[in-house]
């Protein structure tokens, strides 16, 4: 355990950030899985409205620091074809 003041706050600052991080990285693995879950019930109109959705929360996520924006790209362009392959 740190003995230093500035260290004690570094750590409960370090501990508020993770939380905040997990809880956003949370909400866009969710909005992946309705993605995919609508693109596996064959439901274009849904899945291109989770899509859109997705992709508004995977770029709230990169624009806080939470994903690399390479990261965040290649998540958008995976989803964006696998909509645009549905019959």
């Amino acid at each position: 355990m740190a003995n230093i003041k500035s260290a004690k706050k570094r750590i409960l600052v370090n501990r508020t950030k993770a939380e905040r991080n997990k809880s956003i990285k949370s909400g866009v693995k969710t909005a992946i899985k309705k993605v995919y879950a609508a693109i596996d019930a064959k439901d274009k109109a849904a899945a291109q409205s989770a899509l859109l959705a997705a992709t508004s929360a995977i770029d709230k996520a990169t624009k806080k620091g939470v994903y690399h924006k390479n990261t965040s790209a290649r998540k958008v362009s995976r989803m964006n074809l696998a909509v645009n392959k549905m019959a």
